[in-house]
């Protein structure tokens, strides 16, 4: 298991942890992995082979949830995936990301597919579990004045809740062999434009919410400054996807693998389950 002092990769560990299964938490800081039965923390950093290869030594399978956004982010995925093969990891599931090409509008996109590209090449059996934007974070986008900003237009976004994908990603780690070289879409049941989204939280949260489009040059703009080039870029291609339609389309993958539906932006404000799939 990687990335589980993070949102996503802890979910997935407590997860497992809950069925008895024996994790191995490679982490960068072993002092701040989450205290599980059953769970071994050890020091592993991505850039890092001989970390990787002591941390991996002995697994079959392992869990790679990507990592921070850096400018280096697949230099580091990819050195990874070669200490994994090189300590004789047998199966890889990597977190990757929705319509992940080399053309991607979303510009972290274009990371996940050489991730991906690398990984099939690298002699490891691959799972790619591709999520969409987390549904999670679309509230984040209000700002303080109760407006979300950016040229999403009338684009529509499957987004997806973190928890889903977490169930998801356990439900393979406990039966992997059933899933050695597919590829998941993981979505939400819906695909909203950010000013559908901006009115379900407006009702959720009681809050005056409205959605906002900007021009490419007012994205910038209103952002200049607060990053790095690349980051902003990455920022603004959050939206710009939304509008060219490339973050559309529900499927569903994540009822396939968890056995209920996905939770809906209305059930993730109303802290509601999931429904059960009694098809």
């Amino acid at each position: 298991m990687t990335g589980a002092t993070g949102r996503l990769g802890g979910r997935v560990a407590r997860l497992l942890a809950e069925r008895g299964v024996p994790q191995r938490l490679a982490v960068r800081s072993p002092a701040r992995a989450p205290e599980l039965p059953g769970a071994e923390p050890v020091a592993c950093a991505y850039d890092r082979p001989d970390q990787v290869r002591a941390a991996l030594d002995g697994v079959d399978t392992v869990l790679m949830v990507s990592g921070s956004e850096t400018p280096d982010r697949v230099a580091q995925h990819l050195c990874f995936i070669d200490a994994a093969a090189a300590a004789g990891v047998r199966r890889l599931v990597y977190v990757s990301f929705f319509g992940a090409s080399p053309t991607a509008t979303f510009t972290l996109a274009r990371d996940h597919w050489d991730t991906e590209e690398h990984l099939r090449a690298s002699g490891l059996t691959p799972v790619v579990l591709r999520d969409n934007f987390y549904l999670d974070f679309l509230p984040e986008l209000v700002e303080d004045d109760g407006v979300i900003r950016g040229p999403a237009g009338t684009g529509r976004v499957a987004a997806v809740a973190q928890d889903d994908i977490a169930e998801a990603a356990a439900a393979v780690l406990l039966e992997p062999r059933g899933h050695d070289g597919a590829t998941y879409d993981l979505t939400g049941p819906e695909a909203l434009t950010l000013d559908e989204a901006a009115g379900i939280i407006a009702r959720r949260t009681g809050r005056a919410v409205t959605f906002r489009n900007q021009t490419l040059e007012e994205a910038y703009a209103s952002r200049a400054g607060q990053a790095p080039d690349w980051q902003l870029d990455a920022w603004v291609s959050t939206y710009t996807a939304i509008a060219a339609g490339e973050l559309d389309g529900p499927t569903d993958d994540v009822r396939t693998l968890t056995g209920h539906h996905p939770r809906s932006l209305d059930d993730l404000l109303a802290g509601g389950a999931p429904v059960e799939d009694r098809t």
